[in-house]
């Protein structure tokens, strides 16, 4: 293993290492801002700041907040319909209860309030220990929305409004007659797990709004609970920007953040679900909610369960019209529905710019395979891995008899070197001559290690992949149960150790010697080794098969290796 190959695997073990921590840092926040967006319930006119949108995200404690701000619901209304006080034990009305069934997904609608409050996700299991039923998404207290709405002064809360149900073409429509208002949930045929929401508020002065809290945390439907809650986040886009995340653990407890552009769509989730409100798919490009406010909740050993956050959609006309999407972060489904929702949750945080691109082409290929060949995923991945291979095959036997030559022109090098030691110019030009009579340049020994570093992106896309991929949730493989979760016999990391040194053991043969070398091809299996037991086993497979892919063409430029003389003692050589 010569010192290119060498640094190549340092700087993927120090990318690896390093990426687990950097990539949950997030942009910091911009100053504050004291024109945070308000459709108030005393200035319903209002219209939320969006001319500088840079400078419209702060944090402040509940203290700090203008009275006329838009604050997160806090309490459950009582039996008078009037919201509980903090810390007061909630009393609930009794609440009827209706289905809307989409192709794939049942919402479940209830009054007062005609707001979802569960979602039943029949085509995937609950994989919590135990539990063999289907996945509910729900939160774990009250419904998954509430609703209120701001005309003129007067602010009402749905919650103390009862509604009637009424079949409505495809849908269901939940109508009240004081206050007038009615709500329609339809299905979408195009979309199994959307439904279109459509309001309409008799009597709604100019400027009315409707204000919709958001889920205040998820309940969880993963074997691992606790990974699960570390991915509840809110998430917001704005036309021609980036998706902007805002997970609960940067939210302190009882501090409030203020995002006062326009977007597209909010959105609550976490690692696997979602629940999106977004823009009527078909309509115009344009921004349907105007500011986010959230607020940090109580943490439990340490950990962020529970936020709040408010959304205003302002009512065109008396009338109110958004999309809601409850269901996986399917790649394809988020896709399909535009408005950039398949980046709801942005990988590898401010290298999101950086890593997503190759995650996006990563999962376009393994679902494509998937899709063609009919095979398990575990396959897939052997096979994405054994093509890889092949792709990068002419780049790295370039490369490595790149380094073949460059270890054959080391004696000139030297000799060059101490000649020309005490005249920088002459060296220089020496050599120079001496790369072009051996028909190389002095960045030849550069573009010899980018061969070698090509694969990263795509492990480093796989490494975020496997972290937020619906897709391989839950997908069995040989003996292992769940390739998205660690390897329960840590057989895959320990095997993929082995061939690494395999590889490197056979990258040594007929190269000179050289003690570091030789450590470090027994050091860096090793600590790949470890850094890659707790990681996804679909993970460990296919840097495994890219590994054992690359035994044969090793083994052929070793054999060129010996063949040139390289690692022969001069006496011998001449001989």
């Amino acid at each position: 293993m010569d010192r290119r190959t060498l640094l190549a695997l340092v700087l993927m073990a120090l990318v690896i290492v390093l990426t687990p921590m950097i990539f949950p840092s997030k942009r910091p926040a911009p100053r504050i801002d004291t024109t945070a967006a308000s459709v108030a319930t005393n200035g319903a006119n209002a219209t939320p700041q969006t001319a500088s949108v840079k400078d419209t995200t702060h944090v402040a404690t509940a203290s700090q907040l203008p009275e006329n701000t838009i604050a997160p619901a806090t309490g459950a209304p009582n039996a008078t319909g009037a919201p509980n006080a903090p810390g007061a034990t909630p009393v609930r009305r009794p609440a009827d209860s209706t289905v809307v069934a989409t192709a794939a997904a049942r919402y479940t609608i209830v009054s007062p309030g005609a707001a979802p409050s569960r979602v039943l996700i029949p085509g995937y299991r609950n994989l919590r220990p135990g539990r063999r039923d289907s996945v509910v998404i729900a939160t774990p207290t009250g419904p998954l929305l509430r609703y209120r709405v701001a005309m003129g002064r007067d602010t009402i809360d749905l919650d103390t409004v009862s509604f009637t149900a009424q079949p409505s073409g495809n849908g269901v429509t939940f109508v009240a007659t004081s206050p007038a208002i009615s709500i329609t949930y339809a299905p979408e045929a195009k979309d199994p797990y959307r439904v279109a929401v459509r309001g309409t508020f008799a009597n709604a002065p100019a400027g009315s709004a409707l204000l919709i809290d958001l889920p205040n945390s998820l309940n969880s439907s993963e074997a691992d609970t606790l990974d699960d809650f570390r991915h509840l986040a809110y998430g917001y886009k704005e036309p021609l920007r980036d998706v902007t995340s805002v997970p609960f653990s940067k939210l302190d407890s009882g501090a409030v953040r203020v995002d006062t552009a326009s977007m597209q769509w909010v959105a609550a989730r976490n690692k696997y679900w979602l629940v999106a409100l977004m823009k009527p798919v078909g309509t115009p490009p344009g921004a349907a909610f105007h500011g986010l406010i959230s607020r940090g909740g109580p943490r439990i050993a340490k950990i962020a369960r529970s936020a709040s956050a408010t959304t205003v959609h302002p009512l065109t006309n008396g009338q109110v019209a958004f999309d809601l999407y409850v269901g996986p972060q399917s790649f394809q489904e988020l896709h399909a529905l535009g408005n950039d929702l398949e980046n709801v949750n942005p990988y590898a945080g401010w290298l999101h710019a950086i890593v997503q691109p190759f995650a996006t082409i990563v999962m376009r290929i393994l679902l494509w395979m998937k899709a063609t060949l009919r095979l398990n995923y575990g396959w897939v991945l052997v096979l994405f891995g054994v093509l890889i291979r092949l792709i990068l095959w002419p780049l790295n036997q370039k490369a490595m008899r790149t380094s073949i030559q460059m270890q054959r022109l080391q004696p000139e090098l030297q000799e060059v070197q101490k000649r020309y030691k005490d005249d920088p110019a002459k060296q220089r030009d020496a050599l120079v001559k001496l790369y072009q009579e051996h028909g190389m340049s002095p960045i030849s020994p550069m573009l010899g290690c980018l061969p070698m570093l090509l694969p990263m992106p795509v492990l480093f896309a796989l490494y975020f992949v496997f972290q937020n991929t619906i897709e391989f949730r839950g997908v069995s493989f040989l003996w292992l149960p769940d390739i998205s979760l660690r390897d329960p016999y840590y057989i895959t990391p320990i095997v993929m150790g082995l061939s690494m040194f395999v590889l490197s053991w056979i990258g040594m043969k007929g190269s000179p010697p050289n003690p570091q070398t030789k450590m470090m091809s027994y050091m860096m299996p090793v600590m790949f080794t470890v850094m890659f037991l707790n990681f996804a086993a679909g993970l460990n497979l296919y840097y495994l098969v890219q590994n054992i892919a690359a035994l044969p063409q090793q083994w052929v430029l070793t054999k060129e290796r010996a063949k040139a003389g390289v690692g022969t003692p001069p006496a011998k050589r001449r001989a």
